[in-house]
């Protein structure tokens, strides 16, 4: 009875004899929070009347409060406690400017809050918060952004997670003396940890954590606090192939159109890959966009990225304005009007390349999925000399109609980031890819799953058929029992060579 509902994992009740978990059963656009006992009937614990998913759910030692976090739009959150016997919520921090509160975990007293929030700063950082006075202590303030915290089951040390130019390190924080230390050997590899983040063995002195490289799938690692060292206790397959044949990247960072407030030229960080057997004739290359867009390139194994380096082509993934993990105030670069500043920024990636020994200035191609499929559309259409073909998956060809069509629950959290269709609508249809769909003349190949209830399966069939009616070269792959991007083995197996064999044709 619940097929169009969403429903999403809380956390368990401390008597392990029930979960807590959100859900849109009452109204498709408002998450309420529900108790799931084990033997029974779900039960409405508290009724939420305001958008935004709920998340970052952990109950108190006594089980009779629950922190959660209502995410209203990425950067716009709130923090709230909800006692579970009364079903009465309260607002822990009160702000009149957006704020993220990433995660949040009870001390074993259940009378402070240790949480990851952006509060009055550019990058999120590590608090504590007093529950009785509403005091909030900052703990660890990093250059960069704290991305996961977990208290220890003794309560006496923090196990957290600092991003890095996109890379994990992973590191402990003593409560008592306030010191920290790295997990050793963990820091020196440009890898990020997967999954829910470390966690604390019962007894507090092991750390569990699954970490992925560029070029070696996840496994899981333990780091053994009392004895300092960090050792794998699996080892991932990858499927016969030698992880010496994988390629990793080059971390760097090119200029684009505009400069800081100092007057110093901006740059844009990115990951270089390059095949390892070059010949002497230069190698096309291909711009992979990420999605979000309030999301990041990570040095994470990307089996795609190592097959088109496999098959002969560079690959430059960049961090482009809009990104998180590099401060608030980078990530609010693109916001509505400012959109086309990002795909500006790919631009200046192509210039870049044009640039680089080895590589072929006439034979780049741009390639992204979801929000990163927009940008592929934006760029072939704002920017057609520059690109010898695209592959767009399950991205956006006009955000007016994405929004029109999209859940209703993801309308007013998207709207936040894009532009609303109430005051925006006449510069979200300016910039609609579809409305400039006579600029594109490079080949492109679209992948879309029938079922996404994201980006409905209407945005890449208007587009596709503006192309065919100006005889365009384009390839249209839909997947029937896909949804938002293509997750399913045997279908990875048909898209991936039938993308690669698209570009051996076209860039022949």
């Amino acid at each position: 009875g619940f097929e169009d509902v969403t429903h999403a994992f809380g956390a368990w009740a401390k008597g392990g004899d029930a979960i807590y978990f959100a859900a849109n059963r009452r109204n498709p656009a408002l998450f309420d929070f529900y108790k799931q006992p084990l033997d029974g009937e779900a039960v409405l614990v508290w009724q939420n009347d305001a958008p935004g998913y709920l998340r970052a759910v952990d109950i108190t030692p006594d089980g009779q409060r629950a922190v959660v976090v209502r995410t209203s739009s990425s950067f716009d959150h709130t923090l709230l406690e909800i006692d579970l016997a009364g079903g009465r919520a309260r607002t822990l921090i009160e702000t009149s400017e957006p704020v993220r509160f990433i995660a949040t975990c009870y001390a074993t007293d259940g009378r402070k809050l240790y949480l990851i929030t952006d509060l009055d700063a550019d990058f999120l950082y590590i608090a504590r918060l007093d529950l009785d006075t509403g005091e909030l202590e900052r703990l660890i303030t990093p250059e960069w952004d704290c991305d996961a915290l977990e208290l220890s089951p003794d309560g006496s040390s923090l196990a957290y997670i600092v991003n890095v130019e996109g890379a994990h390190h992973l590191h402990m924080y003593d409560l008592a003396t306030g010191t920290t230390r790295a997990a050793p050997g963990i820091t020196e590899r440009a890898g990020v940890i997967r999954g829910s983040g470390p966690t604390f063995s019962p007894d507090s002195r092991y750390i569990a954590f699954a970490f992925t490289s560029t070029t070696r799938a996840a496994d899981i690692y333990v780091w053994d606090l009392e004895k300092d060292v960090v050792y794998p206790v699996t080892r991932s397959s990858h499927g016969g192939l030698p992880t010496e044949a994988f390629v990793a990247p080059e971390l760097i960072r090119y200029p684009t159109f505009d400069t800081l407030a100092d007057e110093t030229p901006r740059t844009i960080p990115a990951w270089f890959f390059r095949p390892q057997n070059e010949s002497d004739k230069p190698v096309p290359a291909v711009v992979v966009v990420h999605g979000g867009p309030e999301g990041q390139f990570q040095p994470v194994f990307t089996f795609f990225i190592q097959y088109l380096v496999q098959n002969g082509y560079a690959v430059l993934a960049p961090n482009v304005r809009g990104s998180t993990g590099y401060g608030k105030a980078y990530s609010h670069l693109d916001d509505v009007e400012k959109r086309m500043d990002s795909v500006a920024d790919l631009a200046h990636a192509a210039h870049w390349l044009r640039e680089q020994p080895g590589i072929d200035a006439d034979r780049l191609v741009v390639y992204g999925g979801s929000y990163g499929g927009f940008m592929v559309l934006a760029a072939l259409t704002a920017y057609p000399e520059l690109w010898a073909a695209g592959v767009n998956v399950v991205g956006i060809s006009n955000f007016v109609t994405f929004l029109e069509n999209t859940s209703a629950y993801r309308r007013a959290h998207r709207e936040a980031e894009y532009g609303s269709l109430a005051r925006d609508r006449e510069f979200l249809e300016s910039i609609a890819p579809i409305r400039h769909v006579d600029n594109i003349v490079a080949p492109l190949f679209v992948v879309h799953g029938a079922n996404d209830p994201r980006v409905p399966l209407s945005e890449a069939e208007q587009l596709v058929t503006a192309l065919q009616a100006r005889d365009v070269p384009v390839e249209f792959q839909v997947f029937d029992d896909e949804g938002h991007g293509v997750v399913k083995l045997k279908n990875k197996l048909v898209m991936y060579p039938a993308i690669v064999e698209f570009l051996h044709k076209h860039l022949a």
